[in-house]
């Protein structure tokens, strides 16, 4: 190499001429680093015909108590000249609700079976979709599945070509992928890069992480939601799904979903439109260096269990807290997220063999898993709150801009039910207390009145509002 490297200042000190050229380019060839630089084109025209564009049309939710108030507004400027004012007609408020949305897909069955993200299409009230060869669909959603960001649509178009499915767990960091999709509405263009990292983490907001994620550099923009990331032997190995960016646009980090999670979540829509997940129901955290020192781990991996759900399918299965989770159903846990992930995958109602360490020696164990229900922790991660008089789990988090909040992980009683709660709400204070971390959640608990009305400050879906919750004694 520092042969190499000085032949290049050798040449690039040469004076600018076609020699001086000429040798650096065979410089470059003979090392063996040009031969690394594949050749997309063959894959491109294999492909073109299996990706489609995806324009749905969804109706923009229209807050009424703000449209009622600035109509008491111009009643009180203008008086009887407000109620003069000409009437929109129908069609026309219609259009003006709507707003579209652009995404990519692709054909994986020859009858018409497309998959996209389940956020390309949310709320849609129509789906365009447009082949390489201009050709339009409308097209059906079969199923969506907002936790994997998955959906399955379908066109009545035959003789299509699909793509061929690979295999996301042989994929490494370093490969070549290829993404095909629309970015900003540019129809069916291409963007090559590198796999950064797999099994990437990305906390949802909600009870837990259902994807881990396949990082790369490739440029990702607005638009390629829902398309394809090929492998250079022209296997989709996974759905592009999102970026990380400050600017709106491509910054070197975007994430796809594993071609293998798809597998499962679009097979499951498509027999019978919604997806089973597994549940465990313990409270995890990272295992820390000190922890794996005190459990006698070569290095701190693993979930660390500190709480077990009462009557949880963990809790059956004999599972305490202290535990550390090292493998599940033969899947090594590296980080706490990816217990949730390999959870969320196993079909409920098997059996799955679960390592762990428990003060410092290893165990086995064999739990019988149950089926995530709505409202179920599936692993909750972060300190988490125990059980409480308002029959809520909360855990720490993160709010929608991104700040430390406190989230509501499940509703586990009537009493929070009755009041309005749900998984994923960011609760804010209570009784006029605030309410940002677990440790205040529970010393405002404690001294929470019987028997009278206490209003509970959340945000939902960018929204803060009210919700109004009353102990029983």
């Amino acid at each position: 190499m520092q042969n190499l490297l000085a032949r290049f200042q050798k040449t690039l000190c040469t004076p600018l001429m076609k020699t001086g050229l000429f040798a650096v380019l065979t410089i470059y060839a003979s090392s063996g680093l040009g031969q690394a630089l594949p050749d997309f084109t063959s894959l491109v025209d294999e492909n073109a015909q299996s990706i489609v564009n995806v324009n749905s049309v969804r109706r923009a939710s229209i807050d009424t108590s703000s449209s009622e108030r600035l109509d008491e507004i111009l009643r009180y400027y203008f008086g009887d000249r407000f109620e003069d004012r000409p009437e929109i007609p129908d069609e026309q408020l219609r259009e003006f609700q709507q707003r579209p949305s652009l995404g990519s897909g692709f054909i994986i069955s020859s009858d018409g079976y497309i998959i996209t993200n389940h956020h390309v299409v949310e709320d849609s009230e129509q789906i365009t979709i447009t082949l390489n060869d201009r050709r339009e669909f409308e097209a059906q959603i079969i199923g969506s599945d907002v936790s994997s960001d998955l959906a399955l649509l379908k066109i009545e178009a035959g003789n299509l070509k699909p793509v061929r499915l690979g295999n996301s767990a042989s994929l490494k960091v370093g490969e070549w992928v290829l993404a095909i999709g629309s970015p900003m509405g540019l129809r069916f263009s291409v963007a090559a890069g590198i796999v950064s990292y797999m099994g990437r983490n990305i906390p949802n907001g909600t009870s837990g992480n259902y994807v881990s994620f396949i990082q790369t550099d490739v440029a990702i923009n607005p638009g390629n939601s829902g398309g394809p990331l090929f492998n250079l032997d022209g296997e989709v190995i996974g759905i592009n799904s999102q970026i990380f960016t400050s600017t709106g646009g491509s910054m070197g980090l975007s994430f796809a979903i594993p071609v293998d999670v798809a597998k499962n979540v679009v097979g499951q829509l498509k027999e019978k439109g919604v997806v089973d997940r597994g549940w465990m129901g313990v409270g995890i955290n990272e295992v820390s260096q000190e922890l794996a020192d005190k459990e006698g781990l070569a290095s701190p991996v693993g979930a660390f269990v500190n709480q077990v759900i009462e009557g949880s399918p963990a809790e059956a299965a004999g599972f305490k807290s202290g535990d550390v989770i090292v493998r599940f159903n033969g899947n090594e846990i590296i980080s706490s997220g990816d217990l949730p992930f390999y959870v969320g995958l196993t079909a409920p109602q098997s059996d799955a063999e679960v390592q762990i360490i428990r003060n410092g020696n290893p165990m086995a164990l064999t739990m019988r898993v149950g089926k995530l229900a709505s409202g179920n922790p599936l692993a909750l991660e972060g300190n988490t709150s125990g059980s409480n008089i308002l029959g809520l789990m909360v855990t720490d988090g993160k709010s929608s801009d991104g700040s430390s909040a406190l989230l509501v992980a499940s509703v586990l009683s009537n009493t929070g039910r009755e009041a309005g709660f749900q998984t994923g709400d960011v609760l804010l204070s209570l009784n006029g207390d605030p309410t940002g971390s677990v440790d205040e959640f529970n010393s405002v608990v404690s001294s929470l009145p019987r028997n009278q009305v206490i209003p509970a400050l959340i945000e939902r879906e960018d929204r803060q509002f009210f919700l109004t919750v009353t102990i029983p004694d």
